[in-house]
């Protein structure tokens, strides 16, 4: 006998309508919850119809480096060598950061803190000396600031570049030291992970140990591409330990092990605005190819007769100045009025242009040399921003390069006898000392800045010191001071009186009032005794 009720749900405790209720219930708890849980999130990870194709990964620095870093390379050289924009980048930055060399000043104090002219002076010309090309480079083809320009040129182009310390002397040099650049290209960068004999892992071409610093470097016996000139063996690898190489590139992720070149992210676009660019031309050309169209009513064709059939020749028109062409009868001659060149064109190039800059890290009007689009105040703005780039730049390469070089040189000179420093080796840090001297940049407003500047000295907010690193090049205040005086004594020794000595004259070019000295104010009824007694002051004070 079929019952009339659901036996099962019958025997189930509570009610039956509640529960399924309650089943609902949860569920639509549970797609509200859910629905509130993507809302919190950032906009930027949702996914949506929208953002469909965008696919990301989290990947390492070096697992996204080793699968484009080849490329990356050849279409940054690519883009050097036809793309003048690129170029110009490159100039500017190799000239703001190194420009015509990164100057050196010892920094050499005795035990009260005063500068060893003498001993500064040595070290200084011996470094001149060897910064000839045929001591500091082994193919005697680069001074040291040539080398300089190099580097940071080849920073930009690939990303990275590989300075090896040879330590041995050549050419008439002395000094057991010289520095050769190779390129990141002899790096082995086919091997993503691999493991030396000594359980180090090697990262495309690094050896690192367990807590990633450098042990050694991989090389290829000569460059991959130098296939034409020279028989390339893969199996031959050179190790060279880490500390004869100086690995240089700007790591933008915690734990990148190569560098990438500088265009990375504006590779695309320069190639674009190449594509754009050759596209209008082509147009333009086959625009001005055509001066107009023969047309005619009957409608036979200039090559074909309807009723012979035969084939004749087309009517030429010649073109020249100052002539008049006659048709045939029936036809007519229409003009043909190109719409190039693009009205268009220069207002997009212009922000692609500026699009480039951005991401290089230079100005519109410097990779340009459009100053068409700013006034003054615009671009004071762009050069002081530009500048605090160059400062950080050239902060980086003297902390990376040049302190290590200068380190190791002054080693080397000391060793072999070319400087004479006995207590060196008790006392390195005493020697090491040195100021570098980046270049600096030529007042934007000469009226203003130096008012400026000179406020900034007397409230003692900067020090003559700043001013002059700041806008000479290659000048630091000793240099400056020294001329200086010299200047001052041979104008005086050769009896003459300019405005800028302000001993002299004040600003209105009128004499000024020469100050009392000692003699005039004691005058002629002073105590003796007062006087020897300062005397005796002032021999204990400079003792």
């Amino acid at each position: 006998m079929t019952k009339f009720y659901n036996e099962r749900n019958v025997s189930k405790p509570g009610s039956v309508v509640l529960a399924a209720w309650n089943a609902e219930r949860s569920a639509q708890k549970a797609v509200k919850a859910k629905a509130e849980q993507r809302k919190r999130m950032y906009a930027g990870a949702e996914f949506n119809r929208l953002q469909s194709d965008w696919s990301v990964l989290n990947t390492s620095a070096d697992s996204e480096i080793i699968t484009s870093l080849r490329t990356l390379r050849a279409r940054s050289r690519q883009l050097l060598r036809d793309n003048e924009y690129a170029k110009r980048a490159v100039q500017l930055i190799v000239n703001n950061v190194i420009g015509t060399g990164i100057g050196m000043q010892g920094q050499v104090q005795s035990a009260g803190g005063k500068l060893q002219g003498r001993i500064n002076d040595l070290i200084e010309e011996t470094w001149g000396e060897w910064t000839d090309k045929d001591t500091c480079d082994p193919a005697g083809k680069l001074f040291f600031t040539d080398q300089e320009r190099l580097i940071v040129g080849s920073l930009v182009e690939n990303g990275e570049v590989l300075v090896r310390k040879i330590r041995q002397p050549f050419g008439r040099g002395k000094i057991p030291y010289a520095t050769e650049l190779i390129e990141a290209d002899r790096l082995v960068d086919q091997w993503s992970v691999a493991r030396a004999e000594n359980g180090n892992v090697i990262r495309m071409g690094v050896e690192q140990d367990k807590w990633g610093r450098p042990v050694a470097y991989w090389l290829y016996p000569t460059h991959p591409g130098d296939y034409q000139f020279s028989a390339f063996v893969e199996s031959a690898l050179i190790r060279v330990p880490a500390s004869d190489i100086i690995h240089l590139f700007i790591p933008e992720r915690i734990g990148q092990t190569r560098g990438v070149p500088w265009f990375y992210a504006t590779l695309k676009r320069l190639r674009n605005m190449q594509g754009y660019e050759e596209a209008e031309i082509v147009a333009a050309r086959a625009a001005a190819s055509i001066v107009g169209i023969i047309q005619s009513e009957d409608g036979v064709t200039p090559d074909t007769d309807e009723l012979s059939g035969e084939t004749r020749q087309a009517p030429t028109l010649t073109m020249e100045p100052g002539t008049f062409q006659q048709l045939a009868p029936g036809e007519t001659f229409t003009g043909f009025n190109p719409s190039r060149a693009n009205a268009g064109m220069d207002a997009f190039m212009r922000y692609m242009l500026r699009a480039f800059a951005i991401g290089v890290g230079v100005s519109y009007a410097g990779v340009s040399g459009d100053y068409s689009q700013s006034n003054y105040s615009a671009s004071r703005l762009a050069l002081l921003d530009d500048r605090d780039l160059w400062r950080v730049l050239q902060g980086w390469f003297i902390r990376n390069y040049r302190r290590e070089i200068h380190r190791e040189w002054l080693d080397a000179a000391v060793l072999c006898g070319e400087l004479n420093f006995p207590d060196f080796y008790s006392n390195p840090k005493k020697y090491n000392k040195v100021r570098f001297r980046p270049r600096g940049w030529s007042w934007i407003d000469p009226t203003k800045e130096v008012l400026a500047y000179k406020a900034a000295v007397r409230a003692g907010f900067m020090t003559n010191t700043d001013v002059i690193s700041q806008t000479s090049e290659h000048a630091d205040a000793e240099d400056v001071f020294k001329e200086r005086r010299r200047e001052l004594d041979m104008m005086a020794e050769l009896g003459l009186v300019f405005d800028t000595d302000p001993a002299q004259t004040d600003l209105k070019g009128a004499a000024q009032i020469a100050a009392p000295t000692q003699e005039d104010d004691q005058g002629p009824d002073a105590d003796p005794d007062d006087q020897v007694s300062e005397e005796n002051e002032d021999e204990t004070a400079t003792a």
